[in-house]
């Protein structure tokens, strides 16, 4: 092996290793910090009441009401990278060793019910309204055709068929009605509609990000509109929040905005800053988002999902939030 290449696998490796180094003291370190978060109440932890949003706080599952989200929080002995909830069901990304990770599905009074093996580092978590079905996403490191660089897995667990599928690039993904077939395939941020068979994830190839709808039985997935990440579906079904990348350039960093799935059209955000985060609504017509501090410490803001008004302060040193109270609407 020359000394040139021997160079360049030096320095493929040595990125490699420090990215990871980098995203696990991310999660460890971020998470780890020190919040200004009020006391906690001494309550039982339970996803059963309306008014409430779940939240992760220093690393653990954490309830606030949302007639005083800023108030003291009742804060769980489950720890979670990432967790979220919805009809009943929670699902919480953890430790499972030091250095690996697993996914628990959660009942109502935060017990494990099921629990399974993700690969690399907790990224995104959803659970469908209804409580049957659950998303997440991880970084992961090693594929050979970025030079063993990170990108994502994503996975979904039918809760009531028992149905797993550990990543999506298992699925048929078309493009203008052709397959995608490219080996840098990745998908992210997965959001479920109201009839536990329908969702919208994030894919990318080729450099581009495509909004995909995809069908969990007919293990299919397509492309309906570009440089969408992280959607999040409402829950009237008609509307799509996400981030989208400046100019399509990450590097840029990312709006907030909201598609109507309709028309197409899209509605920015108040939001101005760069939120690196799969958004969350809140209610009918309320985004909630996690925005990190120079610190990295997180807090939650929440933005109206119009394009109107200003970002507000939601919960300080808080993270992940789920509105315990939204459910499927009529369009789902």
């Amino acid at each position: 092996m020359s000394l040139s290449v021997r160079t360049r696998l030096l320095v493929v490796l040595g990125v490699a290793l420090a990215l990871a180094v980098v995203a696990v003291f991310y999660i460890r370190g971020a998470a780890a910090r020190t919040t200004s978060a009020p006391p906690s109440a001494s309550k039982p932890v339970t996803l059963d009441p309306a008014a409430a949003l779940l939240t992760v706080t220093d690393r653990h599952i954490a309830i606030v009401s949302t007639m005083d989200p800023g108030g003291p929080r009742t804060v769980s002995s489950v720890e979670c990278v990432r967790a979220y909830a919805a009809g009943g069901t929670g699902v919480c990304l953890r430790p499972a060793t030091p250095w690996t990770y697993k996914m628990v599905v959660l009942d109502r009074n935060l017990a494990p019910v099921r629990s399974v093996d993700i690969p690399g580092l907790p990224n995104r978590a959803r659970v469908s309204a209804s409580g049957r079905m659950i998303g997440w996403t991880t970084f992961v490191g090693g594929d050979s055709y970025n030079s063993g660089g990170f990108s994502t897995r994503t996975g979904i667990l039918d809760t009531a068929r028992g149905t797993l599928v550990p990543s999506l690039e298992e699925f048929t993904a078309t493009r203008s009605g052709k397959e995608v077939r490219a080996a840098d395939r990745n998908f992210w941020g997965v959001t479920f509609a109201a009839d536990d068979n329908t969702f919208y994830a994030t894919m990318s190839s080729g450099g581009h990000r495509y909004l995909m709808k995809g069908d969990f039985a007919a293990r299919t997935l397509r492309a309906i509109a570009d440089n969408v990440e992280c959607p999040s579906l409402s829950p009237d079904g008609g509307r799509i929040a996400f981030k989208h990348a400046i100019d399509g350039d990450p590097t840029r960093g990312w709006r907030l905005s909201v598609l109507d799935l309709g028309s197409l059209a899209v509605t920015p955000l108040a939001e101005t800053a760069s939120v690196d985060d799969q958004p969350a609504w809140l209610d009918g017509s309320t985004i909630g988002y996690t925005v990190r501090q120079g610190d990295g410490r997180p807090d939650v803001w929440s933005v109206p999902a119009d394009g109107s008004g200003t970002p507000r302060l939601l919960v300080p040193g808080a993270e992940s939030p789920a509105a315990l109270g939204v459910t499927a609407g009529p369009n789902g």
